[in-house]
């Protein structure tokens, strides 16, 4: 398939790379192309930004959580019928799971054959930038750099020397943005603020990136650069073909918490859901006061239920029901948060004997776990790679046995109708999970 295809990466993390695509993605469809969103690694939060510029689900793509054969795959399923594919990096263009370049941007971009533009923050440097860009090219020649933006030029004169300076390193400047401190978004303890919590605000935001790339950037170099990209070889992923048997009978319904508190979730895992015979349905914990009718099965994704603890513990109607809720509940992270006995000292649902606090501490990294106990979704013995981010903690901090084990650590409670952690899960690395949720489901609909 042909798809024209860029990675926005960067030196390091505050580049600048999140506006440039962001940016990028909402100018490309302002011209009316159809532009299809993608973000590399497990972060939750800048795809949300990708999809209000594009009008089209934002996709992660984690060699880690998924599996290196699938970065291929999933970025054409997610870039089916599009124009053009943006692909926003992580941290560093360089920077992998623990001491290599797996599940770094550059491999990302090595494994799609996408060329790569380097967003430079080019404040408090002159002709260096040329040293660092030709640092980058010469890394690893198997990634192909195709051009650079320049980010936070102070005057016309700035933007002279480091082109002057480029012009001799053979790399393409594509772009030249002025410092324009109208154009960030808010932050707090685990990064930006979700979109669908200011969603007004964030429309603007994404408005006002679109129209500085607009004006700052070559457009027509960009598109041109990404239709260099050559062919891709692979079939697209689907969910149907993830799974072993397709469904049969009556579809459950399963509730999937949704809302400003409740913001992350793979769009994959919906999917995989539908295609192993569930009808999914969104609910907000903050404002239904009931599950939805015929509800057979829940999942509590990630969020930040600390945000909205109180607001959370006033909807006792739902917490009540969620409480004595007898069928499969598949929780992670927030979702942990919002089935345990209190978070912060407000009252949640009391389904698991914890409670949850939170921290000075940030828990961030890859996990390679093993899960240690028989769940709604896990067999004993079965191994999961996974993602770990929040600054919570709970006590007790898991079961015993915990669900999962890995090394330096454990979590999780897990029960033949539950399955609750602090690990994100990539579904689409482990259709299986669907499948079970789904089969669990009582055959009324619970």
């Amino acid at each position: 398939m042909v798809i024209p295809r860029l990675v926005i990466a960067a030196p390091s993390s505050g580049s600048g790379k999140t506006t440039v695509a962001t940016g990028l993605m909402a100018a490309l469809r302002a011209r009316g192309l159809r532009v299809s969103p993608h973000k590399v690694g497990p972060d939750y939060i800048d795809p949300g930004y990708h999809a209000l510029a594009t009008g089209r689900p934002g996709r992660n793509l984690d060699p880690w959580l998924t599996g290196s054969d699938l970065v291929e795959p999933l970025f054409l399923h997610g870039a089916r019928d599009a124009d053009v594919a943006v692909v926003e990096g992580v941290m560093g263009l360089y920077d992998g799971a623990g001491l290599e370049e797996f599940a770094s941007t550059a491999h990302v971009a090595r494994l799609l054959g996408a060329p790569v533009v380097l967003v430079v923050d080019a404040a408090g440097q002159g002709r260096s930038v040329a040293a660092l860009v030709q640092g980058f090219a010469a890394f690893d020649t198997r990634v192909r750099l195709g051009g650079v933006i320049l980010n936070r030029v102070g005057s016309p004169r700035h933007e002279e020397i480091c082109r002057s300076a480029l012009t001799e390193s053979g790399v393409p400047v594509l772009g030249v943005i002025p410092r324009a401190d109208g154009v960030a978004t808010p932050s707090r303890h685990l990064g930006l603020v979700p979109a669908a919590e200011r969603r007004t605000e964030a429309v603007s935001a994404v408005e006002r990136m679109g129209e500085l790339v607009a004006a700052s950037c070559d457009l027509e170099a960009l598109v041109a650069l990404a239709r260099s990209a050559p062919p891709l070889a692979a079939r697209p992923w689907s969910a149907g073909s993830s799974l072993e048997r397709p469904p049969s009978g009556a579809r459950p319904v399963v509730a999937v918490a949704g809302g400003p508190a409740f913001t992350f979730g793979y769009a994959e895992q919906a999917e995989l859901l539908a295609a192993a015979g569930a009808e999914v349905v969104t609910f907000d914990p903050l404002r239904d006061e009931r599950l939805p009718q015929g509800t057979g099965a829940i999942v509590v994704g990630g969020g930040f239920p600390e945000v909205y603890a109180a607001d959370l513990s006033a909807n006792e109607p739902l917490r009540r029901r969620v409480a004595a809720f007898a069928g499969p509940i598949a929780a992670e992270c927030a979702g942990l948060l919002y089935l345990a006995r209190e978070l912060d000292g407000h009252p949640m649902c009391g389904r698991l004997p914890i409670t949850a606090t939170m921290t000075g501490r940030l828990t961030l990294g890859y996990r390679d776990a093993v899960a240690t106990a028989h769940s709604v979704l896990t067999r004993e013995g079965e191994r999961y790679r996974g993602h770990e981010f929040h600054r919570t903690a709970t006590d007790p901090g898991h079961a015993e046995p915990p669900l999962f084990r890995w090394r330096g650590g454990a979590d999780g409670f897990g029960e033949p109708l539950l399955a609750a952690s602090y690990l994100h899960l990539h579904w689409a690395g482990s259709p299986e999970l669907a499948a079970r949720l789904v089969a669990a489901c009582a055959p009324a609909g619970g």
